[in-house]
């Protein structure tokens, strides 16, 4: 029997052995070719309540043992993502459509999360206060009990274990809701690994299901912390049920992130760069890059370059072929970039590449001389859409750039360093790339954006933010501020 051998969770949820799920099942569909790749249970809002119930009852031992044995744990864990990454990534790409390079990207940061969560166990607990009264005084910090965990399908495995593991870590039971779409890879791999690497019984229940686990996790008495990653809609929602229950709520939301291209920019490496913070995964990361925003006197150039990209990567099956693009994760998706695609052409944008698709495989798609006012520019497209405009001075592409209710990412391509800091320091926004795109994420570093990308530090970690500089004189070395809100 193989590590996820569909004979361990079909028809079940994980409460730390495998049981059957009192909602039913739903089928595991691969969306490359639409074959049901097995059935995973479906957690209703019976199973959420009995499985925060007991992981309650589960928290206080947990939090109760020594550091070291939940910090030895973290690494088992790590190491078990690492010994069946290659399995673990066979499901993400058949399950959630990703390329192969895609898959191993998960299960490389999945058991570095692990092993900077590892790392919490040990850090001080405190600080001493001042007083005026002869007392010593001194607040500690203590594990908040049961963590509510929603993931979404995109990247399903890193955005669940990024908030399971420091959860756990810090003497947390967890209740985790992946998506029903992602069960197996972004749900079942992180049960599985936890069961191997003997986490005590009732302190990690993952159970797939939809709005109405979700609902029901956010409004159970016996989960008092949120931690959700997905749409600005969904995770509005989120936040006002858990604000009227006096919930503390971490949320990392959507986004419509800029990629700024100033004349000095090599067109070649920024056309590069354009393709793949805009095509990679299909577009459907919250960071892919939603608006190119270039100086109009390299902007024709630019488009030409970047359609060219877009018309020969190669779309189609990543289990079966060498591919660029996966397909789309559902039918709904699909429907909902071509309508933003084609009402932005009506919008006045012109359609340079793409713009088409077969099943849920769509065309990376450049759209030129895009109004600001278009779909697919004013709004989150979440797929292959690279939408450009034109500035002329650095303060109108600040302007442009932070015209959006969004805030999660910038890139920033020239040669001249300092006028990229410049921009930078115009633009709200929660992480910057100078001479980088817009997509880019380690365990090391903060994650959380502003406005309606959210403000709150992912994992719930409380980090050190990290700038690390670039010499001048070699613009292919990223210059990344990574910088920490709320």
């Amino acid at each position: 029997m193989t590590f996820l051998d569909p004979k361990i969770w079909t028809g079940s949820i994980f409460d730390g052995g495998w049981t059957a799920s009192r909602a039913g099942d739903a089928p595991v569909i691969e969306p490359a070719t639409g074959d049901e790749l097995g059935r995973a249970g479906t957690a209703g809002a019976d199973d959420v309540a009995a499985a925060a119930v007991r992981a309650r009852s589960e928290q206080r031992a947990w939090a109760a043992t020594p550091y070291e044995e939940r910090a030895a744990l973290l690494r088992r864990a790590g190491r078990l993502f690492e010994e069946h990454a290659q399995e673990i990534q066979d499901w993400i790409v058949r399950e959630s459509g990703g390329v192969p390079g895609k898959a191993g990207f998960e299960t490389h940061v999945a058991a570095q999360e692990c092993y900077e969560a590892a790392a919490l166990a040990s850090q001080p607990l405190g600080e001493v206060l001042p007083t005026a009264r002869r007392r010593l005084s001194f607040a500690r910090r203590v594990p908040v009990g049961v963590v509510g965990v929603i993931a979404p399908f995109n990247f399903p495995l890193i955005l669940g274990i990024r908030s399971v593991a420091p959860a756990l870590a810090l003497g947390n039971a967890v209740v985790f809701k992946p998506d029903q779409r992602t069960a197996v890879c972004g749900g079942f791999s992180i049960a599985r690994v936890f069961e191997e690497a003997g986490l005590p019984s009732g302190l990690l229940h993952v159970l797939p299901g939809g709005p109405e686990a979700g609902q029901a996790l956010v409004a159970d008495p016996n989960i008092p912390v949120i931690s959700f990653t997905g749409s600005t809609a969904a995770g509005r929602k989120v936040g006002e049920a858990a604000a009227r229950l006096l919930k503390r709520v971490h949320l990392e939301l959507g986004g419509n992130s800029a990629l700024v291209v100033f004349d000095d920019a090599d067109l070649g490496a920024a056309a590069s760069a354009g393709a793949w913070a805009s095509f990679f995964h299909q577009g459907q990361i919250c960071m892919t890059s939603g608006r190119h925003l270039v100086h109009e006197a390299v902007a024709e150039e630019y488009v030409e370059r970047l359609a060219a990209k877009a018309t020969g990567l190669p779309v189609g099956d990543p289990a079966t072929g060498q591919v660029a693009l996966g397909p789309l994760i559902d039918a709904g998706q699909r429907d909902r970039v071509h309508q933003l695609v084609t009402a932005s052409v009506s919008a006045g944008a012109r359609l340079a590449a793409g713009g088409t698709y077969e099943g849920l495989f769509y065309r990376p798609t450049v759209l030129a001389e895009v109004p600001v006012s278009a779909p697919a520019y004013a709004e989150e497209v979440f797929g292959p859409v690279a939408p450009v405009t034109t500035f002329a001075t650095l303060e109108e592409a600040a302007a442009l750039a932070a015209d959006s209710e969004y805030g999660l990412s910038l890139g920033i391509l020239t040669r001249d360093v300092m006028k990229g800091m410049a921009l930078a320091d115009l633009v709200p926004t929660g992480i910057v790339h100078i001479n980088d795109q817009t997509v880019d994420d380690e365990a090391v570093a903060p994650f959380g954006g502003v406005g309606a990308s959210s403000s709150t530090d992912r994992s719930l970690i409380d980090k050190i933010p990290t700038r690390n500089t670039s010499d001048d004189d070699n613009p292919s070395i990223t210059l990344t501020f990574k910088h920490k809100t709320g």
